[in-house]
């Protein structure tokens, strides 16, 4: 039988990807390497740099690009990185900072954006799915490496208000909803495929095989394969998803493949769905000396500067050249970038652990 991930007609980063995790996917399977295995200490010299530029003292994650405001996505990324590095300190100081100034009172979500310049702080209650869904993961990995039903506890309340308030059928498809408010309306929804956090996604399936996430990946899966634009064939950032099942980008934001869909590659690649089309699209697309941070899929205008040390992590973990992501965020790159970046390792890592 043939095996589920082969090189497509572009080759070499396909085949890269191939030699990278072995046999993954033997007979069409996928077999996921343990979400919970650590691969470096809290003395990692990349960890270090990350803690000393984005982390401040009460366990706020700051957005260096962004007047030092924080996000639930940024809290969630922190909180996984600090189980991932085994750095239990740090990883308390992040959660208990999240639940004192983000938590909503009503569902067990979180406001997405913290503002220290503003008052109030929390302008927004609306939540981010991506963050929620990081801190839901990370809590749980964090009650199986330091065995506190605490954690446990409260991971299992957001999943639940996910999966009850954030999970739709749309068009046929098991989408999740940005966010609680403005992405579902009369007739379609937007929808953003960089929020499908497959790794978190198949762990959750894994764990709760009658709950709903195995579902949501195989809407993914299908989205990202239909989600190609223009003459690259290119995702962009924002779908619209209609109830008749046609998907086509999303009217109320820029028409690019970029900033939040640099992150679809590293979540879908992780999550063992490499295979898809889309996904070596992206890859040829990025197979240039200085690939942009940006296109927009319908006109081909590119971004004036190139992608970010983050962005090039990402791209190097979908063209299978894992000793090409750096160890340490270099000193000019900002929170998002480096935050990519550390993923890019993790996910690296686990892949090279899950085909031994």
């Amino acid at each position: 039988m043939k095996l589920a991930l082969t090189p497509v007609s572009a080759g070499r980063s396909a085949a890269r990807w191939v030699v990278l995790v072995g046999l993954l996917m033997p007979l069409g399977v996928v077999v996921m390497p343990t979400p919970s295995s650590a691969f470096a200490g809290p003395d990692d010299p990349g960890w270090q740099r990350y803690q000393q530029r984005f982390v401040l003292a009460e366990g706020r994650i700051i957005d260096t690009a962004n007047a030092d405001v924080s996000h639930t996505e940024g809290q969630g990324w922190g909180m996984f990185l600090a189980v991932q590095f085994g750095d239990q300190g740090t990883f308390d100081r992040l959660w208990q900072w999240t639940e004192a100034h983000l938590a909503r009172s009503d569902v067990d979500l979180f406001a997405w954006r913290y503002d220290p310049g503003t008052t109030p702080h929390v302008a927004d209650d609306n939540n981010a799915t991506d963050g929620d869904l990081f801190m839901a993961w990370a809590l749980q990995l964090a009650a199986d490496r330091w065995e506190d039903r605490r954690y446990a506890a409260r991971s299992e309340s957001i999943r639940e208000s996910i999966r009850d308030h954030l999970i739709v059928n749309v068009g046929g498809y098991d989408v999740l909803l940005p966010g609680l408010q403005g992405f579902r309306h009369d007739g379609f929804a937007d929808i953003n495929l960089s929020y499908w956090v497959i790794p978190a996604l198949r762990d959750f399936a894994a764990r709760y095989p009658d709950e709903p996430w195995q579902a949501v990946i195989d809407s993914g899966h299908q989205l990202l394969e239909r989600a190609q634009f223009g003459p690259k064939g290119l995702p962009a950032d924002w779908l619209r998803l209609q109830r008749s099942g046609e998907l086509t980008p999303a009217l109320e934001w820029p028409t690019r493949f970029g900033f939040e869909n640099v992150r679809t590659p590293l979540y879908f690649t992780w999550g063992g769905l490499r295979g898809v089309d889309t996904l070596e699209k992206i890859a040829r697309f990025w197979d240039q000396p200085a690939p942009p941070a940006w296109i927009d899929v319908r006109s081909g205008e590119t971004a004036s500067y190139p992608l970010s040390q983050g962005g090039l992590a990402i791209n190097a973990l979908l063209s299978g050249r894992p000793w090409a992501i750096a160890k340490i965020p270099a000193a000019e790159e900002n929170y998002y970038s480096a935050t990519l970046l550390l993923l890019a390792r993790v996910a690296a890592s686990q892949l090279s652990l899950g085909a031994r």
